[in-house]
């Protein structure tokens, strides 16, 4: 299955490698601790979300006996899913800070991710009829519900724009990556009221990269997911991100990779068989 869903109570949490993973979502049914992402802590409670990434070091302190629920995905779910879906994945996985701490912003999701967990765990242990049908339909429930919490983070009104705010226009690029038009320095100092240079700087100050650098980055970053990870043919993923065609596509991918979209997939996918390659 593409999808594995887990359910356990513990008095001390002890983390194991899940072969294949691409990411956790972890809910606190009961009990209390503290979180532990690279180093990094922070207390955690009931209907807490959060998120695990396998290249991350994570683990939970046990504090009070705790009831945890996974939700884990492994590579070929991504393979199932629309590219709407598949942008809705990518959109919780590439812009999470990978810092400790709950997801859910909006305290009114909470009632809900604890019931779709909940319901979740009461279908996989039936035998009701369509009952992978409804599992799917509760796990998107669940990302949107996660999606929408994270874009809280990153989207500001234009007039909220303020050094202390930098994900308010990390949160546009995010969300525009398919619209290179809504991305030139014109458009987007048109949305934020500023001017195409002041922006520039201030990108460049909070980030300590170019604005232009970080787009393309970014960008290079979804593609490599698509090659890697999906079966779409390059005229598609091309039109997703609103280039004029393969060789554009070809083009941006080489001059950020050093090798074109073929080269790369060929070696992506003989590195998993073993076989040794040179370009």
């Amino acid at each position: 299955m593409p999808f594995e869903i887990g359910l356990f109570e513990t008095d001390e949490y002890v983390s194991q490698t899940h072969q294949n993973t691409y990411f956790e979502m972890c809910f606190i049914l009961d009990g209390k601790g503290i979180q532990i992402i690279n180093q990094h802590q922070l207390e955690y409670a009931p209907n807490k979300l959060f998120l695990l990434f396998p290249k991350d070091t994570h683990g939970f302190e046990v504090q009070e006996r705790t009831t945890f629920f996974f939700l884990r995905f492994n590579e070929s779910y991504l393979q199932t899913q629309t590219k709407e879906w598949l942008q809705k994945l990518e959109y919780i996985f590439n812009n999470h800070n990978h810092l400790p701490g709950c997801i859910l912003k909006n305290i009114d999701d909470k009632p809900l991710i604890r019931a779709l967990a909940e319901t979740l765990v009461k279908e996989q242990k039936g035998d009701n009829i369509y009952r992978q049908e409804v599992m799917q339909q509760l796990i998107n429930t669940f990302i949107t519900i996660a999606a929408r919490n994270i874009a809280v983070l990153e989207t500001a009104k234009p007039n909220q724009l303020h050094p202390t705010q930098p994900l308010s226009v990390l949160g546009y690029i995010h969300q525009n990556i398919y619209s290179p038009n809504q991305l030139k320095i014109e458009n987007m100092a048109t949305y934020f009221n500023l001017s195409p240079t002041y922006i520039g700087e201030y990108f460049k100050k909070q980030t300590g990269t170019s604005l232009q650098s970080y787009i393309n980055s970014y960008r290079m970053k979804l593609i490599e997911t698509r090659l890697l990870h999906t079966n779409f043919r390059l005229t598609e993923i091309a039109d997703e991100f609103g280039l004029t065609d393969v060789s554009h596509l070809s083009k941006l991918f080489k001059n950020h990779m050093g090798m074109n979209p073929r080269e790369f997939k060929k070696r992506a996918n003989d590195d998993r068989n073993g076989v040794k390659t040179s370009f």
